[in-house]
């Protein structure tokens, strides 16, 4: 007797049953239908390897599986563990006389006694790093080497190598090193960390509190990990290996010695492991090694060319789904991508390169992962069908010359870094697409800007009344003087406040 597919079985159960259902329930149950198909399609490939293999799960069988050791793999995996050190250029005081008027009326501000030094300060072990490449390109946190003048790596063997910073990502917390001084060096082998299990075995590699290298053991308690609240990125491999102050940058590895992930952070209100650890995987690495290796000394990210927001239980109660799952399309950005794709807003995006999507987190991770130029292929929900469309990934276009600009100090607005709005701009900065506006792209401490609670990310729409569109409009009329002092109307979050500032008076509100 003949076995028809269950998906082929379930199809024609549909179409039979479809008919006596009255229109509105008919909607909603094809809906539940085709989102709960999809599921089941997008989650059949995924206990299987790149080759289509199952993965070879099993527990120890016997004593002597049991008294197995760590030891070959920590062996392969440790000499590509390297402890990070940086120097800082800071100023230091020459005499107690600095600053004081008396010595200065005398000796004149740039005396030689008085007059300020830059000093070098090492600091102790702040964190580690992985050996990817024969030629000494180190990956590590991007916490690990902010601000430092100077670099260096110190090998399990306890070698000594000065390093240059070649790429510094903030939004992944992903930087990376190369060894200055030649020489032929011993890389870790990368896994591919989408085939990371719930359960694995896994090791964290690192040097905690600078006591020397040090090898933990736990296993990966979850996966996908997101809601951390620890970088802009946040898709993580949690796992409950001790990882502690000293771990970051350092190396987790599987079972065959191959790098999963990069240990980043850990949740604890003491400062010490409480075996909630977190690492970033493999794969988001790969995708600043790729930046590196292309010769960028940034990441350049997909650009998907829609606003999206995740389905919540009222969301999915509405669309008539039983579940939330996926992202909703907010907003599609006339030309980009998506447009071009066919995807409207109201769609929901299920999964991606057979991947199940359940936030935006998810979402930013899989196209950062397919880069620039690589096809995404999106598994949508239209109404009551189901869609796969393709598209090629492309870069946010810089619409118009972005022209960064930090506003005069003794403006309403001084010490704020701002730039003309583009779809590039947006996404560096995290908000909406739009081709028009000025947006705020830092806030110095301790100016008149951080003053009149000015933030990264708010955009100006009017000052004094008049709209502003560009950069220079913002200039010329912060340039003029006010008797009447400033208000500034910004957009912050989708909503509108204003700031008035004139003296020592200030209100903030909303409108």
């Amino acid at each position: 007797m003949k076995r028809w597919p269950i998906a082929v079985l379930a199809l024609i159960g549909l179409v039979f049953v479809m008919p006596l259902a009255t229109p509105p329930a008919r909607a909603q149950n094809a809906l539940e239908d085709v989102f709960k198909k999809t599921l089941d399609d997008l989650l059949g490939g995924t206990t299987k390897g790149g080759d289509g293999k199952s993965r070879a799960e099993q527990v120890p069988a016997s004593r002597a599986q049991i008294d197995l050791t760590f030891a070959p793999l920590v062996r392969e995996a440790a000499p590509s563990v390297v402890n990070v050190f940086t120097a800082k250029l800071v100023q230091a005081r020459r005499s107690p006389f600095e600053g004081d008027p008396f010595f200065e009326r005398f000796f004149g501000r740039n005396s030689p006694f008085g007059a300020p030094r830059q000093r070098r300060k090492m600091q102790n072990s702040l964190g580690s790093g992985v050996i990817i490449s024969e030629d000494g390109f180190v990956l590590t946190n991007n916490h690990v080497i902010t601000d430092a003048d100077e670099v260096k790596v110190v090998l399990n063997d306890g070698s000594e190598y000065e390093a240059e910073i070649m790429l510094k990502d903030e939004k992944s917390d992903l930087a990376v090193l190369r060894i200055t001084e030649g020489g032929r060096f011993e890389p870790i082998e990368i896994a591919d960390s989408d085939e990371v299990a719930v359960g694995d075995l896994v090791l964290a590699i690192g040097n905690p509190f600078g006591v020397g290298q040090t090898v933990t053991s736990g296993i990966v308690s979850a996966v996908a990990r997101s809601r951390v609240g620890i970088t802009d990125f946040d898709f993580f491999i949690q796992t409950d290996a001790a990882i502690n102050p000293g771990n970051s940058g350092g190396a987790l590895v599987n079972m065959r010695g191959e790098l999963i992930g990069i240990n980043t952070a850990i949740y604890s209100r003491s400062g010490g492991s409480h075996g909630i650890g977190f690492a970033i995987p493999s794969n988001m690495a790969r995708v600043v090694m790729r930046s590196v290796e292309s010769g960028d000394d940034s990441v350049t990210r997909p650009w998907l060319g829609v606003d999206t927001q995740e389905v919540t239980a009222e969301i999915a109660e509405s669309l008539g789904m039983k579940r939330p799952g996926g992202v909703l399309v907010a907003s599609v950005y006339p030309g980009g991508p998506a447009d071009r794709a066919g995807l409207e807003p109201g769609d929901v995006i299920i999964g991606i390169n057979r991947k199940v999507l359940q936030n935006n987190d998810a979402l930013a991770y899989r196209l950062d992962t397919i880069g620039i130029g690589g096809d995404a292929e999106l598994v949508v929900l239209s109404g009551d069908e189901r869609k796969v469309v393709t598209l090629r990934l492309q870069e946010a276009p810089e619409t118009v010359p972005r022209r960064e600009t930090v506003m005069a100090p003794e403006t309403v607005l001084g010490g704020a870094t701002i730039a003309n709005l583009s779809p590039a701009v947006a996404q560096d900065v995290g908000i909406s697409s739009r081709d028009t506006g000025v947006v705020v792209l830092n806030v110095q401490r301790g100016t008149r800007a951080a003053a009149n609670g000015v933030r990264k990310g708010d955009i100006i729409l009017a000052i004094n009344g008049v709209e502003v569109d560009t950069v220079r409009e913002v200039e010329r009329i912060t340039a003029r003087q006010s008797r009447r002092g400033w208000q500034v109307v910004l957009e912050r979050n989708g909503r509108q406040l204003a700031f008035e500032r004139n003296g020592r008076f200030f209100r903030q509100y909303r409108l």
